[in-house]
């Protein structure tokens, strides 16, 4: 199953994949299509931060601008060579 969630800035579906090792969660960027998979640690981790810590990731900006390697760029700067 499905769930569509959206508000005036972002629209995201998120499905639970049992695809792999064990079950995860996916969670895909509606308007664009890029997508990310995290497993229960992954998730753990996330549900842990407080809303001050995750306030850089929510800069529309940053997601804007993709990577030679598909990931978004850090304020519109390349990331260091060897950097993942």
């Amino acid at each position: 199953m499905v769930m569509r969630l959206n508000n005036e800035f972002a629209a995201v579906e998120v499905e639970r994949d049992d695809r792999g090792n064990g079950p995860r969660l996916t969670i895909r960027d509606a308007r664009n299509g890029r997508a990310v998979t995290l497993d229960p640690l992954e998730l753990s981790a996330l549900a842990a931060l407080r809303h001050d810590e995750l306030a850089p990731f929510l800069d529309p900006a940053r997601a804007d601008e993709p990577r030679a390697d598909g990931h978004a760029r850090r304020n519109g700067k390349r990331p260091p060579e060897g950097a993942r």
